[in-house]
């Protein structure tokens, strides 16, 4: 997998990236495209990610395959923060090329796929998905039943 960092200029070059240098750290993999209007909506919230939680990583995948100075435009015009993974790193996961947009893919710090998302996340959402955040327990207490007549 080749990870290029995207500014106004296209990148001078790749760098290699493995999967073994996250471990110990969460990887959120989101696919994405400029034309997709979820996608665009959930870009503020990756870059939070991203920004606030260190041990997490964030890296997109451009969807369309879009490279050098169309990439970098793209990324910039989006807003995009995080760095942009060159090479589409399904067959690595070990998954089927997303079909639906945006979709999120979240490695562990061990490395295995633990979560498989579709559709725009929140920051919240993905604090929870990557352990940042415990998942809100419910009170049975709370919740309000009716009995059938």
């Amino acid at each position: 997998m080749v990870v290029a960092a995207c500014s106004a200029e296209p990148p001078a070059e790749s760098q290699a990236l493995k999967l073994e240098n996250y471990k110990g750290q969460w990887l959120v993999i989101n696919y994405w495209a400029e034309w997709c209007k979820p996608c665009i909506k959930e870009i503020p919230e990756l870059n939070a990610l991203d920004a606030k939680y260190p041990q997490v990583a964030v890296l997109g995948v451009n969807y369309d395959g879009a490279t050098g100075v169309p990439l970098a435009k793209q990324v910039k015009e989006l807003g995009i923060e995080f760095p942009i993974v060159a090479k589409d790193p399904a067959a690595l996961l070990g998954v089927e090329r997303p079909v639906v947009l945006p979709a999120t893919f979240i490695l562990n710090p061990d490395g295995q796929l633990v979560h498989s998302l579709v559709g725009p996340q929140t920051l919240e959402a993905l604090a929870m998905a990557t352990g940042q955040v415990a998942v809100p327990v419910e009170d049975p207490a709370s919740t309000e039943t009716s009995e059938l007549p």
